[in-house]
């Protein structure tokens, strides 16, 4: 055994144990958060979930809880200031970018309308920069409803529809996860936007084969002119919070 062979090993063994002592770490703040959040002390549980989320940056759990533990408290800035922060500290983690874009999109609805176009343009901006780092499902659909909440006269619908048909190709056929219909729901929207209502239709069909108890389906099928307008434009207003919770991401990862 080489003497270079020996030190690969302890270097090895030493980035191992090191990432153990983190994990735990990581681990131990979020349990804290959790029993925090019990409590309903929210300054406490992110504090603890920052700490977390700085040892595990890429923790989609601990990202998102921190998220709604920040809504919860309405401290919408302190949540932007972490992302912004850890962005610029781990600027090639695609899941502080997606987040840090969610915290944008968290504090739109408190926000004044002039307000509400930068920070969806700010939140544009970090999705973009996580789809760039990881062209997943969860990032080009989340960057696709994005473009979607612009307002027509942006034209960026078009953008919007080529991100969900992305993310329409990357869902795995015959693996039913429960978030998979919104790509259906979305990408017909989309086309709506775009004045394609027969796509629209043929995708929203689609996806009730897929999803046949989905109500958002069920009615937008059953809707025609001004009561499906009202519909659709209902889930893209800027003052209705919009549900940036992923619990369903790690729901089903561990099923």
């Amino acid at each position: 055994m080489t003497r270079n062979f020996c030190s690969r090993l302890v270097a090895t063994a030493f980035i191992i144990s090191t990432m153990c002592v983190r994990l735990s770490a990581s681990n131990a703040d979020y349990d804290k958060a959790v029993k925090a959040l019990g409590a309903r002390d929210y300054t406490t549980a992110l504090r603890y979930l920052e700490s977390a989320i700085s040892d595990d940056p890429d923790n989609v759990r601990y990202a998102s809880e921190y998220r709604q533990a920040a809504i919860q408290a309405r401290d919408f800035d302190r949540s932007v200031q972490f992302f912004e922060k850890l962005a610029s500290e781990k600027p090639n983690s695609a899941n502080v970018h997606l987040n840090f874009g969610f915290a944008y999109v968290d504090k739109i609805p408190a926000a004044g309308s002039i307000t509400q176009v930068i920070l969806a343009n700010n939140a544009l901006k970090e999705f973009t920069k996580a789809v760039e780092l990881q062209p997943n499902w969860i990032n080009y659909y989340t960057r696709g409803m994005s473009y979607l909440f612009w307002p027509k006269v942006f034209n960026r619908a078009p953008f919007g529809v080529a991100d969900l048909e992305k993310a329409l190709q990357i869902q795995k056929p015959g693996l039913r996860r429960s978030y998979y219909v919104k790509t259906y729901v979305g990408l017909g929207d989309g086309y709506w936007k775009t004045d394609d209502l027969k796509r629209a239709r043929a995708i929203w069909k689609e996806g009730l084969k897929q999803f046949p108890d989905n109500p958002e389906l069920k009615a937008r099928l059953a809707q025609k002119g001004d009561e499906l307008k009202a519909t659709i434009e209902a889930g893209f207003d800027p003052g209705k919070r919009v549900n940036t919770d992923l619990k369903e991401l790690w729901a089903n990862s561990q099923n």
